[in-house]
C-alpha cells in the first residue's frame, strides 16, 4: 500500500498513516483504508484495531489540494459520502477500535478520529474542525459528531471560531478518553487495546451494537444534509477562495457569495 501500513501482534491490530508530512486524508488514503478493513473484518486473530499516524500528526485533515481537481457541486456531495460511509463503518466495525492521537487531528483528521470507539490523546495535542477558516464546512460527519461528543454550545465555538483544543482539553470536554505526555500515547492505547482483547468478541461485538443503538433516525438525516451543504458551500465564490488562499498561503478574502 502507498499511504497506509498495518499489521497485528498479540490480536491487536495497527494501523498507521504513512502520508507526510500532514497525513491529509486523500482519496487514496480512504481507499486503503476501507481496504485494510476489508482484511481485519475477516481476521479471526485479530480483535482490537488501533489507529495512529506516522510522523509529527495523527492527521491535520483532508487533502484541499485534491479539492481542486473537482469540477461541480456533485463531485463534493460524492467525496462527503465516501468519507461518511466509511466513517459509519468505522464507528459500527465489530472490532473495538481506539485513535492514538499525538500532533494534530484537524478537520477530517478529526472526524475519523471521532469515528473511532475510543481516543488516547497526546497532551498537548490540537484537535478541532477548521473548515470554516477557509469558507468551508465539515464533511465527513464532523457537524454531527461532535455535538454528540461536547454538547452543541461548545461544539458551535469549536467550529465557528476554527480554533483548537488541546489534548488535556478534548478529554475534559468528553472528547478524548484519557491524556498523556506525547510520548506514552502509543503505548497507553496499546495497553488498553491489549485490556479490551481478553474481552468476549461476541460480547464486544454486542457492546458495539448497543452503544450505537443510541442514534436516531435524526443522526442520519443530520449526515445527509452535511454532504449536501458540503457540496454545495465548496461550490461557492467563498469556498473557491478559501481553497485557492490556502494554496497559495495567504489569507482568505471571502465576499459572501
Amino acid at each position: 500500500m502507498e499511504y497506509l501500513r498495518w499489521s497485528y501482534k498479540d490480536q491487536i491490530a495497527t494501523i498507521t498513516f504513512q502520508r507526510p508530512p500532514a497525513n491529509a486524508l486523500s482519496q487514496g488514503v480512504l481507499r486503503e483504508l476501507s481496504m485494510v478493513l476489508d482484511e481485519i473484518e475477516t481476521n479471526d486473530q485479530i480483535r482490537v484495531l488501533l489507529v495512529h499516524g506516522d510522523g509529527r500528526f495523527f492527521s491535520a485533515g483532508a487533502d484541499i489540494k485534491e479539492f481542486t481537481t473537482f469540477d461541480n457541486q456533485e463531485d463534493f456531495t460524492k467525496l462527503s459520502r465516501v468519507g461518511q460511509d466509511l466513517f459509519e463503518r468505522m464507528e459500527n466495525f465489530p472490532k473495538p477500535i481506539i485513535a492514538a492521537i499525538h500532533g494534530a487531528a484537524l478537520g477530517g483528521g478529526l472526524e475519523l478520529a471521532m469515528a473511532c470507539h475510543i481516543r488516547i490523546v497526546s497532551e498537548n495535542a490540537k484537535l478541532g474542525l477548521p473548515e470554516l477558516q477557509l469558507g468551508l464546512v465539515p464533511g465527513f460527519g464532523g457537524s454531527q459528531r461532535l455535538p454528540k461528543y461536547v454538547g452543541t454550545a461548545k461544539a458551535a465555538e469549536i467550529l465557528f471560531t476554527s480554533e483548537p483544543i488541546t489534548g488535556d482539553q478534548a478529554v475534559q470536554f468528553g472528547l478524548a478518553n484519557q491524556a498523556y505526555p506525547e510520548n506514552e500515547v502509543f503505548e497507553k492505547a496499546f495497553s488498553m487495546a491489549k485490556k479490551i482483547s481478553r474481552k468476549s468478541p461476541i460480547s464486544l461485538k454486542a457492546a458495539i451494537e448497543l452503544l450505537n443503538y443510541s442514534k436516531t433516525n435524526r443522526f442520519y438525516d443530520g449526515v445527509n444534509k452535511e454532504a449536501e451543504v458540503f457540496g454545495r458551500v465548496f461550490m461557492s465564490g467563498d469556498g473557491q477562495e478559501g481553497i485557492q488562499a490556502f494554496i497559495e498561503k495567504r489569507a482568505p478574502k471571502f465576499q459572501g457569495k
